[in-house]
Order: structure tokens, then C-alpha cells, then sequence
């Protein structure tokens, strides 16, 4: 009888296994699902907002024809307007408008979180040591990978839904909405894929977002080529952002466009899966550089330490910084032949860059984006001293005769200083791109205008030390809210009605944008104050708390 029932119980634990499979890729969906919430639920709300804000301030800025037609007449063509929402194909109707400012908008936003998904559920997960794990047990490479790409695309499922409700409720036809909402999403399918790709190249999930991120601008640059050079049109189609926008939606739908996307994201998620059942897990095509010979430069303190782990992060952001700053700068002279009517101007002065009829006008309504995007830069910084710790690595640093306050402010300064070489960096290549198009504009000013977006990177960046020392498994998702938050409040408080003392509680309405305007020395002074007392605040609760693994 022993022998009977030893002899029978392979085949019951092999009829047993494929349950115990699927149960397995259901629970590795669940956790990708679940690590993805945080990130999922920001762009979500985002999506919602601004594709419910968008039509409403349309109707209400630009209430008759004569508004729309001189709209139109001012931006249809203006490539300084181009350069960030890309071609207008109808402006007349609160359709075509939409389509262009959310499309335009949200595409590029929807690329970032299709990269930073795949990232995180594969290259991240290799990091950490948990893929290994898994693996380990009863599921295979080819499961979990599938269970990684289902959870992944459920979260974009997620924005395609958020992106429909807002858009209905702004008061948009409900097809027109779905379509509308599947072109802006589209570009996350694709920049899934090739997320997954740079997670296979890249032995490290910094290389990999790196990787990544560099196919986003390149795509970016490219959209902008596209809308912006005469005879360039046909570069929209090798570059997901021109194709989300080839699908028109509410301007005559082309829903064939759609066979590049699904096509391009098919064929890169297969030749991730490809690459992943081949190699090695905890490695990456590229070679690491555990056996390069030694250098041992920047490693004599924690700071310099940091910032030999943040050289490479440091250069993409100011190469593409940099590039975006030469573009502005070139097309800024564009914007005095516009042709903008004094209602227009007044309504985008009420964004707070004031006149934007003259090429210094537009080149202060730009550096409202740069100061964002210092602000999420010195986010980045926060978010990189978590990582980390979470990693573990701060441990074995802090094991050594390093003080917590002193790793913590060291890598404050260090994020400050690389703020600082972004901000000047931005100011000298605009002026750059400005004078080879004969504008007249002095380098002091505009080196005084990238300056311009420290105080309230200071601002953010001491909100956000004081979020890692109090919450710090949350402290990267409160950083980025607040900036997109108080970014988007900037945007629209003023075209919705908001009374003044709301529309002035975001930081960036107390920027004085130069060339624009002239420097706001009080409110600088205040951002700069609230970022310093949030730095002391993340100094003394940091040398009071335990360190938190990931």
C-alpha cells in the first residue's frame, strides 16, 4: 500500500502544477500591481485633471468665434507654441483644442510612465533580488515575464480610463473621449517595450532608466523636428509622439495610425522576452563594471562618493536640459511676427511670464517649464539618497565613521550644486540659440534667468529631505505630487477664476520670470527660507530614525 501511494502521487502533484503556476503569475501581477499603486494613482489623477481642465478653460477663455479665430490665427502655425504642444490640426472647436493641449501634453507623460513601469517591475525587481526568488520557486521566466507585461498594462489601462472620465466631464463627446484618451496613452504601450529592452541591456536599473530616458528625448526631439522645420512632416512617423498625434483624434480619426504602436510594442516586448530566457538574471547584456580596473577618484568622502554615482545621471539631465534650452532660444524670435491679439496676450500673461509678444517674453513664459524641471531635478536627488538606502548600501556606509547628518547634508549640497550647474547651464544656451537668430539679449540676463530656478528647487528640495526623513518609503511620490501639483495649479488657477490668494499658494506664482519680468527677490527669499528650515527639519529627524529597507 506504501508503494501504491508512492507511486501515485507524481502524476497528483503533476495535474497540481499547472494551477500552482497560475496562481504564482497571478500573485507576481498582484505585486507588480501593488508596487506600482503610488505611481499609478499620481498620473492617473494628473490624466483626469488635465483632460477635465482643458476643454473648461477653453469655453471660458475663448467663449466666441472672433476668440477662437484669433486663437487660432496666433498659434495654429507659431512654433514657439509648437515646440510644447506640438501641430494643431483644428483650433476652432473645443474638440481640436483638446486634442492638441491634452494630447500634447499627456502624450509625453504617458512615455515616461511606460518606461519607468517596465523598469520597475524588471530591472528593479532583478536589483532588489526578488526575481531571483521568484524564480526559484514553481514559476518559470516566461510566466512571470507575462505577468509582469499583464500588470503593466492594467496600470495603462488605469490612465486610459482616468484620461476618458476627465475628458466627458470637461464635457467632451464620450467616442471622441475614448479615442482621444487611447491616442494619448499610446505612447506608454511603446515605451513599455522599451523599458523592458533597456532592462535586458542594462546590468543596473540606474543604466537602465538612463537608457530609457535617452530614447524619450530622442523621441521628443524628434516630434519637434517634425512640427517645427519646414519640409519635416514625415519625421512624425518614426517617433511614437508623432504617431499619437497622427491619430487626430476629434480633427479627422486615422485609427489605422494605431497598427505602429501595437506593432512597435509587440515587437520590442518580444525581443525583451528574447533576451531575458538567455541571459543571465542579475546581469544585463552590457557588460558591468565589476571587473574594470580600479579608479579610485571621488571616494576620499560620502559626498564625493555621491557624486561619482551621480556623474552619469548628472550628464543626461544636462544634456537634455541643455539641448531643450539651445531649442528655445533659437525659436524665440519667431513669436514677435505671431500676430497675437492683446486678449490672447493678456489671458497667457495671466500664467505669470506677462507679455509674450517679443522674443524675451517667450523666452521667460519657457523658463517656467526649466524652473520645473530643476524643482523635479532636485526632487531626483532626494529620491536617489532612498534608493540608496533602501538598497541597503547606506548601512555599510554609515557603519564607518560617517555621521547621518552628514551623509544627509552632503548630499543636499550635492543636489543643490548640480541645480545650480542645470540653472546656469539652461541661461547660457538659450541666450545662445537667442543671439545666433539676432535677438538682443545679454548673457548676465539671461544667466540671472537660469539662476532664476533655484529658490524654489531649494524650496522643494528641502520639502521633500524633511518627506525622506519623516516618510521615507513615501518621500519620492510627495516630492514629485507637490511639483506636479503646484505646477498644474500654476497653469490653470488663473484661467479658471481662482481668486488671487488661491492662485498664489504654488511656489512658481512667485517666480519672477526673467527676462520676462524682473526678479522677485522677496519671494525667492521665502522659498529659499521654507527650503532651508524643511533641510534642518530632515537633518534632525534623520539622526533620529532607524533606516528603512525597501
Amino acid at each position: 500500500m506504501a508503494i501504491a501511494a508512492t507511486a501515485s502521487s507524481p502524476p497528483r502533484s503533476a495535474a497540481s502544477r499547472p494551477a500552482a503556476t497560475r496562481q504564482a503569475r497571478t500573485a507576481v501581477a498582484r505585486r507588480v500591481l501593488r508596487d506600482a499603486r503610488g505611481r499609478t494613482i499620481a498620473f492617473a489623477y494628473l490624466f483626469a485633471a488635465v483632460a477635465f481642465i482643458q476643454p473648461i478653460s477653453y469655453r471660458h477663455s475663448y467663449p466666441t468665434v472672433a476668440d477662437r479665430l484669433s486663437f487660432a490665427h496666433a498659434f495654429g502655425t507659431n512654433k514657439a507654441v509648437v515646440l510644447f504642444y506640438g501641430k494643431a490640426y483644428d483650433l476652432l472647436t473645443v474638440g481640436g483644442y483638446s486634442a492638441w493641449r491634452v494630447g500634447g501634453t499627456l502624450a509625453l507623460f504617458a512615455a515616461v510612465f511606460g518606461l519607468l513601469a517596465a523598469v520597475r517591475a524588471m530591472r528593479t525587481e532583478e536589483d532588489a533580488g526578488r526575481a531571483e526568488l521568484v524564480l526559484s520557486g514553481i514559476i518559470g521566466r516566461d510566466a512571470e515575464y507575462v505577468a509582469a507585461i499583464v500588470a503593466i498594462a492594467a496600470t495603462i489601462m488605469v490612465l486610459w480610463v482616468a484620461a476618458l472620465v476627465g475628458s466627458v466631464a470637461g464635457g467632451l463627446s464620450l467616442a471622441g473621449s475614448a479615442y482621444l484618451a487611447l491616442a494619448v496613452v499610446s505612447p506608454a504601450l511603446v515605451f513599455v517595450g522599451v523599458g523592458a529592452v533597456a532592462s535586458q541591456l542594462a546590468p543596473t536599473r540606474r543604466l537602465a532608466l538612463e537608457l530609457g530616458g535617452a530614447v524619450v528625448a530622442l523621441a521628443f526631439l524628434l516630434r519637434v523636428i517634425a512640427d517645427t522645420s519646414a519640409g519635416a512632416g514625415w519625421v512624425r512617423w518614426i517617433t511614437p509622439l508623432g504617431w499619437a498625434e497622427e491619430l487626430r483624434p476629434f480633427t479627422g480619426a486615422q485609427p489605422l495610425v494605431l497598427v505602429l504602436p501595437v506593432a512597435a510594442t509587440v515587437l520590442l516586448v518580444a525581443v525583451a522576452a528574447r533576451i531575458y530566457a538567455v541571459r543571465d538574471i542579475g546581469s544585463g547584456v552590457l557588460a558591468a563594471n565589476d571587473t574594470a580596473a580600479p579608479r579610485l577618484g571621488l571616494l576620499s568622502s560620502s559626498t564625493q562618493q555621491s557624486f561619482r554615482s551621480e556623474r552619469a545621471s548628472l550628464l543626461v539631465w544636462l544634456s537634455s536640459v541643455g539641448v531643450f534650452a539651445v531649442v528655445v532660444g533659437v525659436i524665440s524670435n519667431s513669436i514677435s511676427s505671431a500676430g497675437i491679439s492683446k486678449q490672447l496676450d493678456q489671458t497667457l500673461a495671466k500664467l505669470g511670464a506677462g507679455s509674450v509678444l517679443t522674443p524675451k517674453g517667450y523666452i521667460g513664459f519657457s523658463f517656467l517649464f526649466f524652473v520645473v524641471v530643476v524643482s523635479l531635478f532636485a526632487c531626483s536627488q532626494v529620491a536617489a539618497a532612498r534608493h540608496e538606502e533602501a538598497s541597503q548600501r547606506l548601512e555599510t556606509l554609515l557603519a564607518l565613521p560617517v555621521s547621518r547628518r552628514r551623509w544627509l547634508g552632503g548630499r543636499m549640497t550635492l543636489a543643490m550644486g548640480a541645480a545650480a550647474a542645470i540653472s546656469v547651464s539652461a541661461g547660457a544656451l538659450a541666450w545662445a540659440g537667442a543671439r545666433s537668430q539676432g535677438v538682443s539679449i545679454s548673457l548676465s540676463t539671461m544667466l540671472g534667468a537660469g539662476a532664476n530656478c533655484l529658490a524654489p528647487a531649494l524650496l522643494f528640495l528641502g520639502v521633500a529631505a524633511l518627506a525622506y526623513a519623516a516618510f521615507p518609503r513615501a518621500a519620492a511620490g510627495i516630492a514629485y505630487a507637490l511639483v506636479a501639483v503646484a505646477f498644474l495649479w500654476q497653469l490653470f488657477a488663473a484661467l479658471l477664476g481662482a481668486p488671487k490668494w488661491l492662485a498664489d499658494l504654488t511656489p512658481f506664482a512667485h517666480v519672477g520670470l526673467v527676462p520676462a519680468q524682473s526678479f522677485d527677490s522677496g519671494g525667492a527669499a521665502v522659498m529659499a527660507a521654507i527650503g532651508l528650515v524643511g533641510a534642518a527639519g530632515a537633518l534632525l529627524l534623520f539622526g533620529r530614525r532607524d533606516l528603512s529597507a525597501e
